[in-house]
């Protein structure tokens, strides 16, 4: 008999987290539409729980025409009209004009996103070793917040943007328990 996989303990607390941690969490994610993606799901998950927006994501991708910058750029005040009347989402405005106004200054950019974002993922990262250990915001979140900001990027604070670093495994926050962590040794 196999033993049951250990894992942060986070990513046992439902069906839905158990295979995002497992498949998603941490693992390094590259491309402009990807983490454009990834960028605009962590600013709607501020102040909720990231089930509520993992469990919306694909009605995400379907409203924001799979996060393509150059398409979410181009919304105008009929399409955040059709946002807001979306009830597959989460219908913040301010959260939904952030995306647009991201979108445009992704749009304007004189270095890919990814670039971008990556150039923030620190040299060398301590694993937790507890969940506690686990920071939720660091120096590195702090200046690509700064950056994003000097950009034109909106709602990105540090906080959301140690959450976007964690998810796209510019860090690796797995706790030395986890069978995840154990696996990348």
């Amino acid at each position: 008999m196999t033993p049951p996989l250990v894992r942060c303990p986070w990513g046992d607390s439902t069906p839905d987290y158990a295979d995002y941690h497992d498949t998603e969490w941490g693992v390094e994610l590259h491309g402009d539409t990807a983490l454009f993606e990834r960028m605009c799901l962590e600013s709607f998950q501020s102040g909720l729980s990231w089930i509520t927006i993992l469990r919306k994501r694909e009605n995400f991708r379907t409203a924001f025409a799979g996060f393509v910058p150059e398409v979410v750029a181009e919304y105008g005040d009929a399409d955040s009209d059709r946002l807001m009347a979306d009830a597959g989402i989460v219908r913040n405005r301010a959260k939904i004009t952030a995306t647009i106004a991201n979108a445009r200054a992704v749009a304007d950019l004189d270095v890919p996103l990814d670039d971008l974002l990556w150039s923030f993922a620190p040299e060398h990262h301590v694993r937790p070793a507890t969940s506690q250990d686990v920071p939720a915001v660091t120096p590195e979140s702090k200046a690509m917040a700064k950056e994003l900001k000097r950009r034109g990027f909106t709602f990105l604070g540090p906080t959301t943007c140690y959450a976007l670093m964690q998810a796209t495994g510019m860090v690796d926050d797995h706790i030395a328990t986890c069978f995840r962590a154990v696996s990348a040794r």
